[in-house]
């Protein structure tokens, strides 16, 4: 089909509009990631001029390192106990924050800001809080309870950077929830009230079918989320101790930038993508994306 001058001069227009973002893409998304797929293929370190060719060596390395495994099952505990919590507290603030209750701005603020502060901030304070004279065993010896340091302790490292995570994303993921509450006629609930219907039945049979989309949409970035985390161990921990908070991101960081062994990193950055990838496309399969 032949274009006259004027498709052609707005196709042309269309792409000059889209060329400078795809060279952007390319340039800093596409190109990374297959010159990390290429190099995890390559003993390639940055310190050593010579990078030989080793195959498959890095990924039957990475499945025979004990330090690889543990962060394997770290993310794994991760993020079971993280997304879960993180998106049940978003549903229960969104839902106390969608009523008509007094200084509901002022709450909402609240809830919210955490997730806009600086999660290297937020760490730091973290670390003075857990700490063995910090915030939390103060309140805990109030009754009677003996605190301990809990980021140098193997038994209780993780669970606290969790308990950090959830307190810091709930609040974001409350206004996904709130806006998909929002948007929900309130004539359902009008005439389920009119039915006899309680506050709890509404809620069970109203309220949470019909925001099944932000649901898994809530699920699918909380998933991606935990399985990358990096800065709160980076900052608080440093995967110590003992490794018990190594983390699969932070396992690609130390043997990339700490070590030097690019492909070694590369490798497991890909073993990390497949993994976030399998995760994704099992919720996509099992979990349901769309409401009544």
């Amino acid at each position: 089909m032949k274009l006259t001058p004027s498709q052609k001069e707005q196709a042309f227009t269309g792409f000059l509009f889209i060329a400078f973002p795809m060279v952007i893409l390319g340039v800093f998304t596409f190109f990374p990631i297959l010159f990390a797929f290429v190099i995890s293929f390559y003993d390639w370190n940055l310190l050593i001029p010579d990078k030989p060719f080793v195959g498959m060596g890095n990924y039957i390395e990475l499945f025979q390192d004990e330090v690889f495994l543990i962060a394997i099952k770290n993310t794994v505990v991760y993020t079971i106990g993280v997304v879960p919590i993180q998106t049940l507290l978003a549903l229960f603030l969104a839902f106390i924050m969608n009523q008509n209750i007094r200084g509901r701005a002022f709450f909402r603020l609240a809830f919210y800001l955490p997730a806009i502060t600086s999660s290297v901030v937020t760490s730091i304070i973290f670390i003075w809080i857990y700490s063995k004279p910090g915030l939390l065993n103060y309140l805990l010896s109030l009754i009677g309870i003996t605190g301990t340091d809990w980021l140098t302790n193997t038994k209780t490292a993780l669970f606290a950077i969790m308990a950090l995570n959830i307190w810091t994303t709930s609040g974001y993921f409350m206004i996904s929830f709130l806006a998909g509450l929002q948007a929900i006629p309130q004539s359902i609930y009008e005439a389920a009230r009119i039915d006899g219907a309680n506050q709890w039945q509404q809620f069970w049979n109203i309220t949470v079918p019909m925001v099944r989309p932000v649901t898994y949409f809530v699920l699918v970035l909380g998933l991606i989320g935990c399985f990358q985390v990096f800065d709160q161990i980076y900052v608080m921990s440093s995967g110590g101790p003992v490794n018990s908070t190594t983390t699969m991101s932070y396992f690609v960081y130390n043997n990339s930038f700490r070590f030097f062994r690019l492909g070694y990193g590369a490798a497991s950055a890909i073993v990390l993508a497949i993994i976030i990838f399998g995760a994704t496309w099992l919720q996509n399969k099992y979990i349901p994306s769309e409401s009544y």
